[in-house]
């Protein structure tokens, strides 16, 4: 920072050390100076022009240098280096560790060298032009950090879509299937009470929950009928793939998709697999993804069946409400169905 650009706030009772003062540093080249002989009014001048370094007498009335050091200590932010001198003819060492102690950076005897205020002056703008440029590197820094994590989450996020959508290929019939259990689930995950940050978990973690059907032989996955229950054997193990493509994931994210892969087509009374987990131990993610899975495939045209009218399967969600669904997320599913009813019978038609 160049002389003329600083700040300069000083604050003495004796008019002719401020006039003093003030000539040096013009001398010295800084313009902006400004004097104070009322301590009283040096907080406010502070807290108005925010000076670049403060010059501060010690025995004043009203106010003593201590004060006023430790009132500038108060209203300097957090991170900001503000260098202040305090100048005083008292030479009791007390006095000077004070001083320091309240947060002086400099102590000035009096009476001084014009060459002694000058460097001091310069040496401390300088230690304070050194301390923003690293404030400013810092954030830059920060701010390319803060960019790059986004461009990285949103990498990550567009993969798990992609893979999302990879595993639909498979099956041409589903059409958006996953995004709009992501969509449902969300609804769902709001109307129970979930945290924000939980409903964008499972709005973004469980169009993975199909997942692994990515590994079902072409003839079951696309067969026009019903499966035989050996080839209905063969399409469950789509759980253990899908559990086996996002296992050891490192992120929530992924974790949150591995438990609703694993757990989605458990029962609320325990008929469900792979594990035949019932009631509350089946993971709310689970349970909710469960829901909003048997929905959008009911209203859905797939190979082996026609599209339900929404109001035909509203009613078999409702008659499986405390058999393979909790009753507390059949009536959210009911209350959203209610609250986003347009909504729903368009991605009906979708």
């Amino acid at each position: 920072m160049e002389p003329s650009q600083s700040k300069i706030l000083i604050i003495d009772d004796e008019p002719a050390n401020l006039l003093l003062l003030s000539r040096i540093l013009t001398k010295a080249g800084y313009r902006a100076v400004e004097t104070i002989n009322d301590s009283r009014e040096a907080l406010p001048a502070f807290a108005c022009n925010q000076p670049d370094l403060v010059i501060v007498d010690l025995h004043m009335p009203h106010r003593d240098g201590f004060e006023i050091i430790a009132g500038l200590r108060q209203h300097t932010p957090a991170g900001v280096f503000l260098p202040i001198i305090m100048l005083t003819a008292d030479t009791n060492p007390e006095v000077e560790l004070k001083a320091l102690k309240l947060g002086a950076n400099d102590f000035l005897n009096k009476p001084f060298q014009p060459v002694q205020i000058a460097l001091r002056v310069r040496n401390l703008l300088h230690t304070r032009q050194l301390h923003r440029s690293l404030q400013e590197h810092n954030q830059q820094l920060e701010r390319r950090v803060r960019e790059r994590t986004i461009e990285l989450d949103t990498a990550r996020l567009d993969i798990l879509e992609r893979l999302a959508r990879a595993a639909e290929y498979r099956d041409f019939s589903t059409g958006r299937h996953a995004q709009r259990v992501g969509e449902i689930s969300a609804l769902l995950a709001r109307k129970l009470g979930l945290p924000e940050p939980q409903v964008e978990l499972v709005q973004r973690a469980a169009p993975l929950h199909d997942v692994g059907k990515i590994g079902i032989p072409d003839e079951i996955l696309l067969k026009p009928g019903s499966l035989t229950p050996e080839e209905f054997e063969v399409m469950k193990t789509h759980i253990a793939i899908g559990v086996k493509l996002l296992a050891h994931g490192h992120s929530q994210l992924i974790q949150v998709a591995e438990l609703i892969a694993l757990t989605h087509h458990e029962r609320w009374d325990g008929s469900g697999y792979p594990r035949g987990l019932s009631g509350d131990a089946i993971p709310i993610f689970g349970q909710i993804v469960a829901v909003a899975d048997v929905f959008d495939t009911l209203i859905h045209e797939r190979p082996y069946k026609r599209a339900w009218p929404v109001e035909k399967a509203v009613a078999e969600i409702n008659l499986m409400s405390g058999r393979w669904f909790n009753p507390k997320v059949v009536v959210a599913f009911l209350q959203v169905l209610a609250e986003q009813s347009q909504l729903l019978k368009l991605e009906a038609s979708v």
